[in-house]
């Protein structure tokens, strides 16, 4: 039985079970439902959580304890001279063994006797149904293929019944306590606190794992560079190493990526911050209806375009039209017809980053303003105030501690760009503040140490854990200052 269909009887059962609990609840009240302690609801939903909740659980368990014993049964059947080659060899014949067990169900009755009987090329056999096999394939293969296939179709079958058993005997378990005076509300809430302590717990243990994954990397990294050559070094130039040079080469300066990643975000800031949040206070204070209707979701679809988009944007368009309009204020000027606004700068991806981020600052905003009391804005314009001082002096304070929230996030995603750099601002790694030469940040230079078939054992591709574990804590230091401004704003005007 397939996992998908077991699932979907689970849920029948369940069903059945909740409807089954809840007229034994409507029975046992003897047509006065006010002696019930828990709307019969509850009770029905006690009963399905009995039906489904340990079934799922025994479901989950299996499918992911039996393939390590079929697996493990098999590779104890493998002949001797296969695993005495050692885990390797072993390893790899065993995942032959599973795709020649997965040929051998498309196989009928007679094809399957021509290729356990050897008159038949089991690789050749394969082949026909689209199955490919690195080898010509051995005898003993067919052989361990077909157990393999044998105690997975036994595990199925058992899977399924118990699951199935688990699922109706805890049914009627919690049928057998179903009366007026049972409490089965508090034994819902009870479930649904455990299941969102759960959700909470896999989303907190899932940052702890990736904070875990980068800073165990970031370590290996510096045991063979200096924390302070990589945080306080001027020069990016890590070449890889020629074989057997010992893999140390290069220089792994932080600085000039930084600088450019701070840089480039502060651009499109910049830019950004203003257009959004102007925006935001148009239509949330002063736009019509009708205007506000069409206006919000045309900036909106700005935030679903592609950052790739924005990339060609800027590398056919906004690059050569700075590069082009530069030229031409310099012969104006000078006399002298040379641009100087590189096509790929630090302002071209402030730029069409700045454009991107519009709809982040704009749509956040405009939905914290919004939500500001009508009360502060009729008490402001009932002392005489105008609708501009109002907004000044009223609504945008009582509104701060969002707005900071909602460029938190800009500002992350901001950082967090790669596309677009890469496209708009280069891949040059300096130290420079003109702003119309090209630059390079964190991230770009994360995707290039990682491009390509590389192997975690040499610093110049370890430095990328180190890039994000930093990238992480300039993220982290901006999410606690944010919350300094957001609860000492918070605590003035609530």
């Amino acid at each position: 039985m397939s996992t998908s269909l077991l699932l979907l009887i689970i849920v029948i059962v369940g069903l059945a079970a909740y409807f089954t609990g809840r007229s034994r609840a409507v029975a046992s009240s003897n047509g006065k439902l006010s002696v019930l302690h828990s709307l019969p609801s509850y009770h029905g939903v006690y009963v399905a959580i009995w039906a489904v909740l340990p079934a799922a659980a025994v479901l989950a368990v299996w499918l992911l304890v039996s393939p390590f014993f079929v697996e493990s049964a098999v590779r104890a059947s493998l002949p001797e001279s296969v695993t005495s080659q050692g885990a390797a060899t072993t390893e790899l014949t065993l995942g032959q063994v599973i795709s020649v067990a997965g040929g051998l169900k498309l196989l009928n009755d007679d094809e399957l006797t021509a290729v356990t009987g050897g008159t038949t090329s089991l690789r050749d056999a394969l082949a026909a149904k689209g199955v490919p096999l690195a080898g010509a394939g051995e005898a003993y293969m067919v052989a361990s293929a077909q157990e393999y296939n044998t105690l997975t179709n036994a595990s199925r079958w058992a899977m399924s019944a118990v699951t199935l058993v688990i699922a109706i005997a805890g049914a009627f378990y919690a049928l057998r306590g179903i009366d007026a005076p049972f409490r089965a509300r508090n034994r819902v809430e009870r479930v649904m606190l455990g299941a969102l302590i759960l959700a909470s717990s896999i989303a907190i243990l899932t940052t702890v794992g990736i904070i875990g994954s980068m800073l165990s990397e970031a370590i290996r990294f510096f045991q063979s560079v200096s924390p302070s050559a990589f945080f306080f070094g001027t020069v990016w130039d890590p070449r890889f190493s020629a074989a057997g040079s010992g893999g140390t080469e290069g220089q792994f300066g932080l600085l000039p990526l930084l600088a450019g990643t701070l840089y480039i975000a502060f651009v499109a800031m910049l830019f950004a911050v203003p257009v959004g949040l102007f925006a935001a206070i148009y239509m949330a204070e002063y736009a019509k209806p009708a205007v506000r209707g069409i206006a919000k979701p045309l900036l909106e679809i700005l935030a679903g375009i592609p950052t790739i988009v924005y990339g060609f944007f800027a590398l056919i368009t906004v690059g050569p039209f700075l590069r082009d309009m530069s030229a031409q204020l310099n012969g104006l000027v000078t006399g002298n017809y040379v641009n100087f606004i590189q096509a790929q700068s630090v302002l071209t991806a402030g730029i069409v980053m700045g454009i991107m981020l519009i709809p982040f600052v704009s749509s956040l905003s405009d939905d914290i303003i919004t939500q500001v009391p009508g009360s502060l804005r009729d008490g402001s314009l009932g002392l005489g105030a105008t609708r501009s001082e109002t907004i000044k002096r009223v609504v945008l304070p009582a509104a701060l501690p969002g707005i900071v929230g909602a460029l938190l996030l800009t500002a992350s995603r901001a950082v967090g760009e790669t596309m677009i750099v890469v496209l708009a601002a280069g891949v040059a790694a300096r130290m420079q503040l003109n702003p119309f030469e090209a630059m390079t940040t964190v991230t770009v230079k994360i995707v290039n140490q990682l491009t390509g078939d590389l192997e975690f054992n040499s610093p110049q591709t370890l430095v990328a854990f180190a890039l994000g574990i930093t990238l992480f804590a300039i993220t982290l230091c901006l999410n606690i200052y944010a919350l300094y401004i957001v609860r000492k704003y918070r605590e003035q005007y609530e």
